[in-house]
């Protein structure tokens, strides 16, 4: 529950409630520090998320407009990004699914010289899967079973698998006491297959971070203020100032906490222009490297959408399976709940063409070669239910950096290869089971329009390095130049994991708190 009585004075300040900002608040608290987690989106219970996506105000996240929900769009010149906001970051929005990175992703970027660094994590690894409620998907729906088929077209059959989700699998919607924390946890309820993951699980079903390392945090005295968001860190002589505002409150007097340490747990999108603000103001030691090293899982968000009116495509968990179609590269089915067709105005066809002139060109084409057959592609009565979004990933590296705009806190710019929105294994794997679906392949419209990439998944900016000269932060995640300054979250990851990252944040957090010794009473 919410926390009520705030102090003036805390052992760490934790700004982010994600899953390097959960863990962090577990394994603290346990340390016998006094924690206080600042997170400037809302504390959701399970009836309060969308039946449906087209409950924009209760799904997406606009605070200007009185939207608070848990889904956020962040449009960059080389980048749309898709993220999470509430008391559990992104957990409240992923896909559940956990998988660990290959060997390339411990070899390359900032940190591969510095420790054997997949060795190093595995211990952590293991205590992540355990936390996060970590199992094999117990059953495939349609969208698993065309991939399946896919696999099968490929020769690929014995790269089709399972996927390890962070799904509570009992008895359909019955409640049990806690599962995973001998009773120490709170009640949970067995999955339905709904596909409503990254809707918000209204059934109880869903291993999200208020359901394990902040609800432990909590048992241990960690305290949670949920809408607020923090504007300044300034050093004083026994540690730091914190200057904080409610949420929505841009134009409110400030308010002021003190903490003996900060872990800067807000996601790419929160700790990297916070840094780079402080930077500029009262932590001017921050290495000149914050803002570098941004990368996606170098991925393709492609939707299927079938003209068949005998599938469903929205039944099972958010990811069920996965494909690795080569060393680099994989590809996964993703599902949204019955009724959840808000992407059906958010889509145009995809269209394979890196000069935009050409492209629009070849769009109309498109569209006017075959009129009756998109009438009937964007009328379909239930776009959830006949739409797959496969998540196609490589850890191939490609890189942007960020620095702070002129109306905006955030703006890209290339660094060597930027992600790309045209990576052609991924569109023929699409249009091949658009083909076993009847259907068509579409991409977001920014994709087809202007060419720009989304992810799900940005990473890094705060990368680890030898020094302030390759990294913003040392192997143990504290900030160059400062005591008691901590990265603990996706902008720490300092290569491409070509996987969704959420289990590798989690690991890395938990090596970082590990190397912190317990208060000295």
């Amino acid at each position: 529950m919410e926390s009520s009585n705030i102090k003036k004075q805390y052992d760490f300040i934790i700004i982010g409630s994600g899953f390097g900002g959960s863990v962090s608040a577990l394994r603290l608290s346990q340390k016998g520090y006094s924690v206080l987690v600042i997170e400037k989106g809302k504390w959701k219970k399970p009836e309060d998320f969308p039946k449906t996506n087209w409950n924009l105000k209760k799904w997406m996240w606009l605070p200007f407009l009185g939207f608070k929900g848990i889904f956020k769009m962040t449009f960059f010149r080389h980048l749309s990004v898709i993220s999470g906001v509430g008391v559990g970051g992104g957990s409240l929005v992923y896909a559940n699914t956990l998988p660990k990175p290959k060997d390339n992703f411990f070899n390359s970027g900032s940190w591969k010289d510095i420790l054997n660094w997949k060795d190093e994590l595995e211990p952590f690894y293991d205590i992540a899967y355990k936390m996060l409620g970590a199992t094999e998907n117990p059953e495939y729906f349609d969208a698993d079973l065309i991939l399946k088929g896919l696999a099968e077209d490929f020769s690929l059959d014995d790269k089709f698998e399972r996927t390890k989700v962070a799904v509570f699998f009992g008895e359909e919607d019955k409640e049990v006491s806690d599962p995973y924390f001998e009773g120490e946890g709170p009640a949970r309820s067995g999955c339905n297959f709904c596909g409503q993951c990254m809707t918000g699980c209204p059934y109880n079903a869903k291993n999200t971070l208020d359901k394990n390392y902040l609800y432990l945090a909590q048992k241990y005295g960690a305290e949670i203020l949920p809408e607020h968001f923090v504007t300044g860190v300034t050093p004083t002589e026994q540690g730091y100032e914190i200057s904080f505002r409610k949420t929505g409150k841009y134009f409110s007097k400030k308010k002021k906490l003190f903490a003996s340490g900060i872990v800067f747990a807000g996601g790419v999108l929160g700790t990297v222009p916070l840094l780079l603000k402080l930077k500029n103001s009262s932590l001017p030691k921050v290495s000149d490297r914050i803002g570098m090293d941004i990368r996606s899982n170098n991925e393709a968000l492609i939707f299927v959408t079938s003209t068949l009116g005998n599938i469903d495509m929205s039944k099972g968990v958010a990811i069920g399976s996965i494909l690795n179609t080569s060393e680099h590269r994989h590809l996964e089915p993703v599902r949204y709940g019955s009724g959840s067709g808000f992407w059906r105005i958010g889509v145009l066809p995809l269209v394979s063409e890196p000069v935009w002139w050409k492209r629009i060109v070849k769009l109309v084409v498109k569209l006017v070669k075959e009129p009756l057959k998109w009438i009937r592609i964007y009328t379909v009565k239930n776009f959830a239910k006949q739409t797959v979004v496969l998540l196609y990933m490589e850890d191939l590296e490609g890189k942007l950096k960020m620095k702070p705009g002129r109306f905006f806190p955030l703006t890209s710019l290339q660094d060597g290869n930027p992600p790309s929105a045209f990576l052609p294994k991924a569109q023929k794997l699409a249009g091949r089971y658009a083909e076993k679906v009847k259907g068509k392949p579409l991409t977001f419209i920014l994709e087809t329009l202007t060419g720009t990439p989304s992810t799900a998944h940005i990473l890094g900016g705060c990368v680890i390095g030898k020094d302030k000269e390759s990294g913003v932060i040392d192997e143990n995640h504290k900030i160059f130049g400062y005591d008691n300054l901590y990265v603990c979250d996706g902008s720490a990851v300092s290569a491409n994991p070509g996987v969704n990252p959420a289990l590798t944040i989690t690991a890395m957090t938990e090596r970082a708190m590990s190397k912190i010794q317990k208060k000295q009473r």
